[in-house]
This record gives C-alpha cells, sequence and structure tokens, in this order.
C-alpha cells in the first residue's frame, strides 16, 4: 500500500456539482485502514482519501439552485449514487448497492479542491468553525447507530466496545438519550478512555466489563454497540447483552466470526447492522455541533498541515489521541 502527496489537477464540475475549497478534513479510522492495507471494501485505485471534511464553495454548476459562491458548507459521503434504485427512491440512498464514498470509490477531499455534487451539501452555521463542522460526518455515523437503528430509553445501560472516535460519539449521543453508558477498551487505549469520562461514559477495560454489565440485576446489558475494528467483539457483545436486547454493529472487521452465534438465537437479541447516514441526520447533527449538545471539540487531538498527514496518521493510529484533523486552509478552517 503507498499513500503519497501529488500533484492534481482542479476537478471540472459537472451542471449538478460544486467546487469546495477545503478547509478541514478529518481523518477516519477507514483512512488509517486503507493507509495500512487491512481494510476489507473495493477502493478504487488511485483515488484521493478524505470523506470527512468541510470547506468553501468557490464554483456551482449551471444546474445548481440553493447554494452560491462563498457558501460555508459540509458534505455527505454518498459521492455517487443511482437515482433510480429503490433504496434511493424511498430515501435510503446510503444504502444503494451502486453507492460509492468519498475516498475510496471517488477522489476525497484531502486536496486543496474537491468536486461535491450539490446534494450532498449541507451549510454550515455561521458560529460552528470549518474545523469541528468538518467532523459532522462520523457524529452521523454514531447517530445512526444509537438513534436511528435502536430504541434507547432513560437508564437503559448500554455497553460500547471500542474507544475510537465512532465508539466515543456513540457513547455520547447514548447519553444525550438518557442511557447510562460504559465505553470499553484495552489498556493502551487509556488516552481514549480518558476522553470518554469527559463524555460523561464510564470508562472500562475489557477486563471490567463483564462485572458492569452483570452488576444491576444479573442479566446483562440492555444494548450493546459494537464499535471496534476487529470482529471478534462481536462475540463479547452477544456475551453481554441481556435477553431481548440489542446490539447495533458499526464497526468494520474483515476476519471471520469462528464462532457459534447460537446464543444471538437463545436470547432473542436483536442484531442490527449500522451503515452511513441521510440528509435529515446531518440537519439534526449540525444543530446539536453548533449548539454543542455534541462536543466534537473533546476528541480532536490534534491538528496538521495536509503536507503533514503522515504525522497525522501515524499519531491517529499509535492510539496518543482519538482523532486527527487536516487543516487544508486554516485561515478558513478556524
Amino acid at each position: 500500500m503507498s499513500v503519497e502527496i501529488r500533484e492534481i489537477a482542479i476537478p471540472e464540475i459537472g451542471p449538478d456539482d460544486t467546487l469546495m475549497q477545503v478547509a478541514a478534513v478529518g481523518v477516519c479510522g477507514s483512512d488509517l485502514h486503507q493507509w495500512a492495507g487491512v481494510h476489507s471494501w473495493p477502493v478504487n485505485y488511485p483515488v484521493t482519501l478524505g470523506h470527512e471534511f468541510a470547506g468553501v464553495l468557490v464554483k456551482t454548476g449551471v444546474n445548481v439552485t440553493g447554494f452560491k459562491e462563498g457558501d460555508r458548507v459540509c458534505s455527505e459521503t454518498a459521492a455517487i449514487i443511482d437515482a433510480n434504485s429503490p433504496m434511493t427512491r424511498i430515501g435510503k440512498y446510503n444504502l444503494d448497492p451502486n453507492r460509492k464514498g468519498f475516498g475510496y470509490g471517488t477522489h476525497g477531499a484531502m486536496t486543496h479542491y474537491v468536486k461535491v455534487p450539490a446534494r450532498c451539501l449541507h451549510r454550515v452555521p455561521d458560529t460552528l468553525p470549518l474545523r469541528l463542522a468538518a467532523l459532522t460526518e462520523p457524529c452521523c455515523v454514531a447517530f445512526s447507530a444509537v438513534v436511528s437503528n435502536v430504541n434507547i430509553l432513560p437508564g437503559d445501560r448500554v455497553a460500547v466496545l471500542g474507544p475510537g472516535p465512532i465508539g466515543l460519539l456513540c457513547g455520547a449521543i447514548a447519553r444525550l438519550r438518557g442511557a447510562e453508558v460504559a465505553v470499553v477498551g484495552l489498556p493502551q487505549d487509556k488516552v481514549r478512555l480518558d476522553l470518554a469520562k469527559e463524555l460523561g461514559c464510564t470508562a472500562l477495560f475489557n477486563e471490567q466489563l463483564k462485572d458492569w454489565s452483570l452488576s444491576r440485576d444479573g442479566l446483562g446489558c440492555d444494548g450493546v454497540v459494537d464499535a471496534a475494528g476487529v470482529s471478534a467483539t462481536l462475540r463479547t457483545a452477544i456475551d453481554i447483552v441481556r435477553p431481548a436486547g440489542w446490539i447495533s454493529k458499526v464497526g468494520w472487521g474483515r476476519d471471520p466470526l469462528g464462532f457459534s452465534i447460537d446464543p444471538l438465537v437463545q436470547k432473542n437479541v436483536t442484531l442490527q447492522g449500522s451503515f452511513s447516514h441521510t440528509w435529515a441526520i446531518w440537519e439534526r447533527v449540525l444543530h446539536l455541533l453548533d449548539t454543542k449538545a455534541i462536543d466534537v471539540s473533546k476528541i480532536v487531538g490534534g491538528s496538521w498541515s495536509l503536507e503533514h498527514w503522515h504525522d497525522a496518521f501515524e499519531t491517529m493510529h499509535s492510539g496518543k489521541i482519538a482523532k486527527a484533523v487536516l487543516e487544508v486552509q486554516p485561515e478558513l478552517a478556524a
């Protein structure tokens, strides 16, 4: 696998597209997976990385209405969809089998200018810095996992497996729903587990999880969010969830399971996959970010220039921080 800085041409836009000058772009765990060559999804090489981004429009196509040059915007990830897909036609374009996202299916935003279909855009409130608006996308992933796809009631006990950015945001949003939340990791995850505490969650190491899950009535957690990047955590989720509980699986893992899922049947557990997001989720999450109901700044461990992308990747991959941000245009990102 090779990731490097290259000179590329400014994209040509079509009638339904816009050209965005990128202010900031977040580094996602999937960027790290592609960088390390351990991803489990097809990639359209060569491709520019980056799917968490915000910036300013510098050009709009002739068919674009509702947006103009100078608008502060962020973008959804569904760069290519089939408008006639049955899933698209019912508003679930995130589940269109032909969907291709920025940063793997088409060129992403770790660059100065990116072509974005106007349908992907959302206005960023004037009071929300673009460096934080760039992280709307992972917040929307977490919102889908713990709001759109499962039903959390106040007082529910929810365990989040994996203290990466998505796991931390799942914990924060589950707390907004009134749940008692534990974020679970390994000793080397201490920095990220400390962030979980700042977000109002209990921080646990793996060996503490069973006692916590059983401490209320001995039956286990009401729900488990599997936000880890390995397949084996699903077994842990099945072990600790209570009968008639739910598991929301948002983390990717390329390895075979290698264990029986009979307990899932025996306990009548709902296993829910959670992928991507839709327009309405973005609008709601942007409001939550602007009002600091979700304080995404807590998970940002540092900002780097585009030229220093490797330092950002290495620092995030090491676990020293939860989230790295590349400030492509610092004067816009602030």
